[in-house]
């Protein structure tokens, strides 16, 4: 008996959208190892950490998929893009790969959408605010590398971000959470 309740159409977008997850899995270990190469060590943890969140969201695709009864494909991901040419560049590259990921998570939603696959529709709706979180967290740290001087940065005000970002937590305010009580 067939249980598959994906199209093949959906099966491939939350294949491919799985090996994206994937990808940024890597990305983000590469500049981790990029990081820790440089001797920054805090900003190689926090980088890390996000390799390890985005290896888990390439799971929740593919256990998503198996439930759903398709079956998923693991296939071979592309090499990272070249290591950062300095913190600036690394943070920069790190926004566009996670605006990016939104881009494509959005196609999946609105597929599930065009096709009335609510069951889909709504397990999309976590990435979707994921990604709101993670631009966040991208651009809230390019601000403040900005303000340090951007790729000109000093070296104290990189230690001090570094010593930050070791020990700062992955989540992100969004002001689709802001109530009066805590805006």
């Amino acid at each position: 008996m067939n249980t598959n309740r994906l199209s093949e159409k959906m099966a491939k977008a939350l294949n491919d959208q799985m090996t994206k997850e994937a990808h940024a899995a890597q990305i983000y270990l590469s500049y981790a190892t990029w990081a820790d190469d440089q001797g920054y060590d805090g900003i190689a943890n926090f980088l890390y950490r996000h390799a390890n969140e985005e290896r888990n969201h390439m799971m929740k695709f593919l256990e998503y998929i198996q439930e759903r009864g398709a079956r998923a494909h693991i296939t071979a991901i592309p090499a990272p893009d070249s290591d950062p040419t300095n913190v600036n560049d690394c943070f920069e590259k790190v926004f566009k790969q996670e605006v990016a990921n939104t881009e494509a998570i959005y196609k999946v939603v609105e597929l599930s959408f065009e096709q009335k696959d609510w069951a889909t529709w709504n397990f999309m709706q976590w990435f979707v605010k994921e990604q709101a979180e993670e631009e966040t967290l991208a651009m809230n740290l390019l601000d403040k590398i900005k303000i340090a001087g951007g790729a000109n940065a000093k070296d104290s005000v990189l230690y001090s971000l570094d010593r930050d970002l070791g020990n700062t937590p992955d989540d992100a305010k969004l002001a689709q959470d802001a109530t009066t009580d805590n805006p």
